[in-house]
């Protein structure tokens, strides 16, 4: 009887974790810093479209590419999760609008198979980072040229908390999951 908990409650282990890691490499980042052509301080983009997928600005399974001679000018992104009160920095990568690249520089604190690579920049997302990029009393220009913007155009726009939330799901599934597989393989009473 007790192996069987065991085994159910490593495999419910197992399964959270993989449940808390495959939401996690999609997306789910608070804010992003963008620095870089024309912008005197890093800009704070908390824009969903910007910040919900791990693949935003390309598509690292499929999209790589032989270094650019000359990929242009130019961004760094910044991509941020809030621990609590903490900002913490996951990864930074380089966009080149104007070329369609992007160089994956890599995870702040680890690695990946992507890192250190050049890629092929997903077309929609320079209208989305412009965008953001704008403060709503601007006129629309390139995406290229020099401006002054503060965050989204708003003073101390807050960062969205979906970190804590995406957590709380993944525990509250492990132990519905343990309490599933230990009511599912427990023992018949003798009677």
């Amino acid at each position: 009887m007790f192996s069987r908990i065991k085994n159910s409650l490593g495999l419910a282990l197992l399964l959270s974790l993989m449940t808390s890691i495959a939401v996690f490499a999609k997306g789910g980042f608070s804010f992003i810093t963008v620095a870089g052509v024309g912008l005197k301080d890093p800009v704070r983009i908390t824009d969903a479209a910007l910040t919900e997928g791990f693949f935003t600005f390309a598509n690292f399974y499929e999209d790589r590419v032989d270094a650019p001679a000359n990929p242009g000018e130019g961004y760094e992104i910044t991509r941020y999760y809030l621990d609590g009160k903490r900002e913490i920095a996951f990864d930074r990568l380089h966009y080149y609008p104007m070329t369609g690249f992007v160089f994956y520089d890599g995870i702040v604190n680890g690695e990946s198979e992507y890192d250190g690579e050049w890629y092929i920049s997903n077309p929609k997302i320079v209208v989305v980072l412009e965008g953001a990029l704008l403060t709503p009393t601007q006129a629309p220009t390139t995406i290229l040229q020099s401006r002054t913007v503060n965050a989204i155009g708003q003073a101390g726009a807050p960062a969205p908390q979906n970190q804590a939330m995406t957590m709380g799901i993944a525990i509250v599934a492990g132990l519905a999951a343990v309490f599933g597989f230990a009511y599912w393989f427990r023992k018949p009473a003798v009677q």
